[in-house]
């Protein structure tokens, strides 16, 4: 997955009547990109944790709709519950998941603000990484005083909202739009039963660390500074929060962690941190545990850092990376993991799976008789870019079986970055194969537009043309990946195991005939795109990529040749 996504995360102050929560989730669920992951109501809080991901313009666009809805079916004069609010959506912060910085995130979240202020009429206060201003940033802070509080702070300069009006609304209130880090909730197991040495372990790691005592650390008096405040010592790990507890339902001890930027504490640093410390009380680690979501990025984090310390090629496909980093960090040690569940990107598939059948999810039988059937697609340029992806995958295996072949220990990072070069090309051209599919059926969608009149006429004139030129753009981009493949596979030809030499030359067949397949898709659309200019520069550099690949292909086979005539 390489679009950029977003998580929300906004609490609805309505715990108890779910055919409210409905209204609003229904309006989430409206913005066809996002999807609703969890509906979490509390009945004590009177408060609802809801979570939707998706692109970030359509995240954005699911939150005002569901503010709106929210304003209209909540009524904050008539709340209580246990939880800090003040408003009807209380709290609405936005979370990178994939492909996106926080810089970008905090723009985003920024421009939610002022669509709920200026066009919903909602008071809107930014916190955290999005604060306007630097004391805001605590949503302590800009909630202090809750619901009850609010006119009077409105009604202060120092008060004033960041955007929409500064009169209080006693139905709706205020709401803080935030931007912040992913939060993982991570619980570490231990061979124990102890409260008190999970704590132990649990201090040692914490970013806060424990108070400073005189004498015996755990019973001595606490050391104070000058202001008469405790003295901490910091714990090991950033951005992280933990304690330990007894789990009842397990029997065992857990470190219960919160990890609130794995960009600077990721998983698999807390989990040998706290087999370290474990170790050193004489605890051993079990396994571990993941509470909620956790985005792909962490996990392949993990698995390759396994690899990594066993000395193995980190270009193998992402579920075999998933697997180490399940088995190393003891993931399935309480139950079962499923990545499907557990894994953000995975559970947004799986979710819409039901609604659009890829064609890479067929078995290749299957794909073979969907080819060959009187439908139109898949058509020759999905069959181009799974020729690539082919002969990008050959080029891979052979990278990795050279980086564990016996004698060559020495030289297995070299050859792991020559798979993972490859694994991100065929894994590029995998998505291809139904991105050229989807392509054509753009293209007929398009043509199917209504034109009775010349505003119609001139839309479907702009959407045929953007839908052919998507159209030629995606095999073009089939050519550039299936001949940047061809490095791997001459890398391969060149040094090597040479027991896989055949391998490598059926690669280099494979992506020359991906590549000028691939062209044939773009030369057969050129016709119909007016803009001569655009085409004209996309059918040369076409020509290059061709006249590349054949020549790669010649040399690769040369030294094919050599190799296996010895």
């Amino acid at each position: 997955m390489t679009n950029q996504l977003i998580e929300c995360v906004p609490n609805f102050s309505e715990g108890r009547d779910m055919a409210v929560m409905k209204q609003i989730t229904d309006e989430i669920e409206s913005v066809e990109a996002v999807t609703l992951l969890d509906v979490d109501p509390g009945k004590a809080t009177n408060r609802t944790v809801v979570t939707f991901v998706g692109p970030p313009e359509d995240v954005c666009e699911a939150a005002v709709r569901a503010a709106r809805k929210a304003h209209e079916v909540i009524d904050m004069s008539k709340h209580h519950g246990a939880h800090p609010r003040f408003g009807a959506m209380d709290v609405c912060p936005l979370v990178p998941v994939a492909n996106i910085t926080m810089d970008e995130v905090v723009e985003y979240a920024r421009k939610l603000a002022k669509r709920l202020g200026e066009e919903e009429g909602l008071t809107i206060f930014c916190y955290e990484n999005a604060a306007l201003k630097p004391e805001r940033r605590n949503l302590a802070v800009v909630r202090a005083g809750e619901y009850e509080a609010l006119a009077e702070r409105l009604s202060k300069p120092e008060g004033k909202p960041d955007f929409g009006p500064d009169k209080f609304d006693a139905k709706y209130g205020a709401s803080a739009v935030g931007a912040r880090d992913f939060l993982v909730a991570y619980n570490v197991n231990l061979n124990t039963t102890s409260t008190r040495r999970a704590n132990a372990i649990a201090f040692d790691i914490r970013e806060k660390g424990r108070q400073k005592r005189e004498g015996d650390p755990l019973t001595g008096p606490v050391v104070k500074d000058g202001k008469g405040n405790p003295v901490w010592i910091p714990g090991t790990l950033k951005c992280v929060k933990a304690i330990g507890w007894f789990i009842e339902e397990y029997g065992v001890a857990q470190i219960s962690i919160n990890l609130t930027n794995i960009s600077v504490t990721p998983v698999h640093v807390a989990f040998d941190e706290v087999c370290q410390k474990a170790a050193e009380r004489g605890i051993r680690v079990t396994g571990s545990e993941l509470v909620g979501l956790i985005p792909l990025k962490g996990m392949l984090d993990a698995g390759r850092h396994y690899l990594r310390k066993q000395q193995r090629s980190l270009g193998i496909p992402d579920r075999e990376i998933i697997k180490i980093a399940v088995k190393s960090l003891g993931l399935d040690d309480l139950y079962p993991f499923k990545p499907e569940e557990k894994i953000i990107e995975y559970a947004i598939e799986a979710k819409k799976g039901a609604k659009k059948k890829r064609l890479v999810d067929m078995a290749l039988e299957d794909f073979v008789w969907e080819t060959a059937s009187e439908s139109k697609a898949p058509g020759g340029g999905s069959i181009s870019a799974a020729m690539g992806a082919m002969a990008a995958a050959l080029g891979t295996m052979v990278a990795n079986l050279s980086s564990h072949k016996r004698g060559w220990d020495d030289r297995w990072e070299e050859f792991s970055d020559w798979a993972v070069k490859g694994k991100e090309m065929h894994d590029e051209l995998l998505r291809i194969i139904d991105a050229d599919t989807d392509a054509f059926n753009a293209i007929i969608a398009a043509f199917g537009l209504p034109e009775s009149s010349d505003e119609e006429k001139a839309a479907k004139n702009r959407a045929v043309q953007d839908a052919t030129k998507e159209a030629i753009m995606v095999p073009f981009r089939c050519m550039q990946t299936a001949l940047a493949s061809m490095a791997v596979a001459q890398a391969m030809a060149e040094f090597g195991n040479p027991a896989s030499a055949s391998d490598v030359g059926v690669a280099a067949l494979a992506a020359r005939s991906a590549v000028m397949g691939a062209y044939l898709n773009v030369k057969i659309n050129s016709a119909d795109v007016e803009d001569k200019a655009w085409m004209n520069d996309i059918l040369k550099r076409g020509a290059e990529i061709q006249d590349k690949a054949i020549a790669a292909e010649t040399k690769i086979l040369d030294i094919v040749a050599k190799k296996i005539a010895g």
